[in-house]
């Protein structure tokens, strides 16, 4: 997804960018590390890598190789086979604080998502912030799922298929996302919105 200039990782509007993966595979190596009584900076130390690579492995911002992930699970120690396997149990949490939000968007646009994981979720959650400029990119994708939000401030211009509307503040949407589609931020200030998407596939 471009947004202006700026190349963005992730996004409900972009298929199967890989950053739900990522973020998968982080929280299955924290569960698997944290049930094996180990901090990052021992697992860290056990396997020879620097602390920060686990920690950006497990925050779904790095997406290690197959060496450099079998070397990682070899300190917890489970195999391969094993970790991928591994369905950890779903969130329980019920209540997030801002700061609680998972942020999975890049450059001019911020996606918040509420909840760390989507292990055993329908639906995806999210706190949207397009910034002047941001753009889901001319070339519009589709995937298999519904969604919908509301703007909350600001301007966005939503393209569905052949259909183009700009929304404003307590205006809404909701389509088939198989339907290829579009987000563009106009007018001065920021666009802020929350929008669904079920099942959370992108």
């Amino acid at each position: 997804m471009n947004t202006s200039n700026t190349q963005v990782s992730a996004t409900h509007h972009q298929p199967h960018s890989g950053v739900q993966e990522d973020l998968a595979l982080g929280h299955r190596l924290r569960v698997l590390r944290d049930r094996a009584g180990l901090s990052q900076r021992a697992l860290a130390k056990k396997v020879g890598v620097p602390n920060s690579t686990i920690s950006l492995i497990e925050s779904g911002k790095m997406n290690p190789s197959v060496g450099a992930l079998r070397k990682i699970l070899d300190g917890i120690p489970v195999r391969m086979s094993e970790f991928f396997a591994f369905e950890p149990d779903p969130e329980r949490q019920i209540f997030y604080a801002a700061e609680d939000l998972v942020e999975i968007g890049k450059g001019k646009l911020s996606l918040k998502q509420v909840g760390s994981t989507l292990f055993g979720r329908a639906m995806m959650l999210l706190k949207e912030t397009y910034q002047p400029g941001a753009d889901t990119g001319r070339v519009m994708y589709g995937h298999e799922a519904e969604e919908g939000g509301i703007v909350i401030s600001g301007r966005i211009e939503i393209t569905v298929g052949e259909e183009r509307k700009i929304l404003g503040p307590g205006d809404a949407y909701y389509f088939d996302s198989r339907t290829p589609h579009r987000f563009r931020q106009v007018g001065p200030e920021p666009c802020v919105m929350f929008s669904a998407c079920t099942p959370p596939t992108f």
